[in-house]
């Protein structure tokens, strides 16, 4: 016997539609900045109150622009990972109104890739 073929649309449960909450707006970019300690890294506050922070070794670079980063349209987080001859390094980007904590779970797996030699 063979089975019927599947309808039009899609099977879900009332479930799965309940409305969720979603966390939304900046939050504390303490949780961001907590993760980093002076004796791997170096900290910058500039003249704006924008905060940069780079490894000692200056592959990595975090800055926040808490107003938004110049000649942007409201990037509020860059990351970037510089590369090496022979593998492409990376960055990314999130805007002022990301929740910090999104943030900061990017931040602690890039942290977590990264070893002393």
């Amino acid at each position: 016997m063979a089975a019927a073929p599947p309808g039009p649309g899609f099977s879900t449960t009332v479930e799965a539609l309940r409305l969720r909450e979603w966390q939304l707006g900046p939050g504390q970019p303490t949780l961001v900045m907590d993760q980093f300690s002076a004796d791997d890294f170096n900290l910058v506050v500039d003249d704006r109150a924008d905060v940069h922070v780079n490894s000692k070794d200056g592959i990595f670079y975090l800055g926040w622009f808490p107003s938004g980063r110049p000649g942007t349209d409201g990037e509020g987080w860059k990351i970037a990972v510089t590369g090496t001859a022979k593998v492409r390094g990376y960055q990314m980007s999130f805007d002022t109104e990301t929740p910090a904590n999104v943030v900061a779970a990017a931040v602690a797996r890039v942290l977590e890739t990264s070893r002393q030699v």
